[in-house]
């Protein structure tokens, strides 16, 4: 993979589970309530936490040598983990897609509050852009740039797609072969991932 690929890949297989940040967004984008802000607040924290990752996660590990070989073992366990996850679920019972209820105000002020702790408050947010993202990294120390730039475009791409295309996603991910097409995608993507940490 280049260093863009990469990035944009497994950044969109980390950000597309359904929690409850995403259903917030699902939710403002079914409503067409302050999408747009919404969106930008999402995928600027992204971008913001991958920039810190990506360029951070050096200085850590030029500090403590050892860091670096942790985290890709750490990291890649994760990945596999996170991919078998994935299978299972494409295996197992099927499931179907509902906007989280949120019992929240109208106004502007009130939903980038609830944006921003949804972001911001999240412990995965954390391993899934400073550990995970930033160990890979390491792995295009040339390419720093253009792997932090897919990384950053696969969450633009994927925020805004899913606030505005809400009423286009929800009938599709209502049928629940549409979550095994998923879920086996996004498992073949942290194992090939992975297996690139290792070897």
């Amino acid at each position: 993979m280049t260093a863009f690929t990469a990035g944009l890949s497994l950044s969109f297989s980390l950000i597309i589970a359904i929690g409850a940040q995403n259903a917030f967004v699902l939710r403002q984008g079914l409503r067409r309530r302050h999408v747009a802000a919404v969106c930008l607040l999402c995928s600027g924290s992204d971008a913001a936490l991958i920039a810190a990752g990506v360029y951070g996660f050096d200085q850590l590990s030029a500090r403590a040598a050892w860091l670096d070989a942790a985290a890709r073992l750490g990291g890649a366990a994760f990945l596999f983990a996170y991919g078998a996850r994935s299978f299972w679920a494409a295996w197992r019972a099927p499931r179907a897609l509902h906007a989280a209820q949120l019992d929240i105000g109208d106004s502007l002020a009130a939903t980038v509050g609830i944006c921003l702790a949804l972001t911001w408050l999240n412990p995965h947010v954390y391993l899934d852009t400073l550990v995970l993202l930033g160990s890979v990294s390491t792995q295009y120390a040339g390419a720093k740039a253009q792997f932090a730039g897919g990384a950053m475009l696969a969450s633009f791409l994927f925020f805004f797609m899913l606030g505005y295309g809400a009423r286009l996603l929800l009938p599709f991910f209502s049928k629940p072969a549409s979550w095994r097409v998923l879920d086996a995608v996004i498992g073949a993507v942290m194992w090939t991932i992975a297996a690139a940490l290792l070897l």
